[in-house]
């Protein structure tokens, strides 16, 4: 099969678009964009070396309007999507891997909604408009939460009455495609560690660590929601249940003035007062802005440690996403809290961002490894194109 692909990577408030040319079964990038939805709407693209930016005041939402001024923009001149992929947050119980978009799922992909009400119901809104715009295009979900579900009970097991678990209540994980797509790549560059015991930390926004043996997701460390585990921007990581009671009893009177809190006023930004952007703290000196960064590199040493025993230890540990890849500070400030474990960090190595980074004496080796979840959608895509033969 050959032409041109889009894949879809649909946020609450932020959409990600990736352009491919499709030959001979493999797909090659063409352009990537990035639009956040706010009160200055901005696109910002890249199409080979160039790279542009286009504001778009009057479009306050994810959907058909959205895509009309975007797709001109960053599709080849005169072409048309042969095949559109879309990454969806959620796939529950019954999505354990990508498939064709019709009528059927797509009705079930709505029935999750009350799984995740921030991000589902914006991607629905990209397939249907998508539909609206290309009525013939084949279009196809990759599942976020499906390269989790080789977990066994115990890791998505929550302590609460079995019922509540049969009905979905449970740990599902997520960031599952930039894992799938990391492993695949650890095991290209190190075959033997990419076989082996694996922590890899995706550290962006939204953060989570996942704990693979042979590239297969173990544990990990997002749960039910995008909001569990480590300390992200502008969300609380794992918080006591308590202190949600709590706040419904003192001041936050309903689930949804909750709810925004915890997706938008919590984490570094909670902390520090000043920002979830670690860019941002890495230059400012207040101690605040210190204690957050702190504490995030502190819960992300944690939950390795969490993840080795669930493992049976740790041979190697990759970070990848913005902060993983592009932070020096970050990484060596998880790396103190593990000497304990034998992780140690070459120096030169860490502040270049090399693939490699772990020092000689190191008992565990540490990689930076970049993600593309654009590209795990597409290839994904062409897997369900090639398997329903179409």
């Amino acid at each position: 099969m050959s032409g041109t692909a889009i894949t879809f990577n649909t946020g609450s408030s932020s959409l990600k678009i990736g352009v491919f040319k499709v030959e001979a079964g493999f797909a090659r990038p063409l352009a990537r964009g990035t639009v956040m939805i706010g009160k200055g709407t901005r696109f910002k693209y890249t199409s080979g070396t160039d790279v542009h930016e286009v504001d778009l005041p009057h479009v306050k939402e994810i959907g058909p309007a959205l895509l009309a001024e975007l797709l001109p923009l960053i599709l080849p001149k005169g072409s048309e999507p042969t095949l559109v992929g879309h990454r969806i947050i959620h796939g529950g119980l019954k999505f354990t891997a990508p498939v064709l978009l019709d009528s059927d799922t797509e009705a079930c992909i709505n029935q999750l909604v009350p799984l995740a009400p921030l991000h589902l119901p914006c991607a629905l809104e990209v397939v249907r408009a998508v539909r609206a715009m290309y009525p013939d295009v084949l279009q196809t979900a990759s599942f976020d939460t499906a390269f989790h579900t080789s977990q066994c009970a115990l890791a998505t097991r929550l302590a609460i009455p079995r019922e509540m678990h049969d009905a979905g209540i449970r740990r599902y994980g997520f960031h599952g495609l930039s894992y799938k797509f990391v492993s695949q790549k650890l095991k290209k560059f190190a075959p033997d560690l990419g076989s082996g015991r694996v922590v890899c930390a995706h550290l962006g926004n939204g953060a989570s660590l996942c704990g693979m043996v042979d590239g297969v997701s173990k544990d990990t460390s997002m749960g039910f929601s995008c909001l569990d585990g480590v300390p992200m921007a502008t969300r609380p990581g794992s918080i006591d249940a308590g202190v949600l009671i709590h706040l419904l009893r003192n001041g936050f009177h309903d689930a949804d003035r909750l709810e925004h809190f915890l997706y938008h006023g919590c984490g570094l930004l909670g902390v520090s007062g000043v920002s979830g952007d670690v860019r941002v703290l890495m230059e400012n000196f207040h101690p605040a802005a210190r204690e957050a960064l702190d504490l995030f590199c502190f819960r992300i040493a944690g939950e390795i440690g969490r993840l080795a025993v669930s493992l049976g230890g740790i041979d190697a540990i990759v970070f990848t996403a913005g902060i993983g890849e592009n932070q020096p500070e970050v990484r060596k400030g998880v790396a103190r809290h593990l000497a304990w474990m034998g992780l140690e960090l070459s120096e030169s190595a860490n502040k270049a961002n090399a693939t490699v980074i772990s020092g000689r004496d190191s008992t565990i080796t540490a990689f930076i490894i970049p993600t593309d979840e654009e590209q795990a959608i597409v290839d994904e895509t062409l897997a369900v194109v090639n398997r329903h033969k179409l």
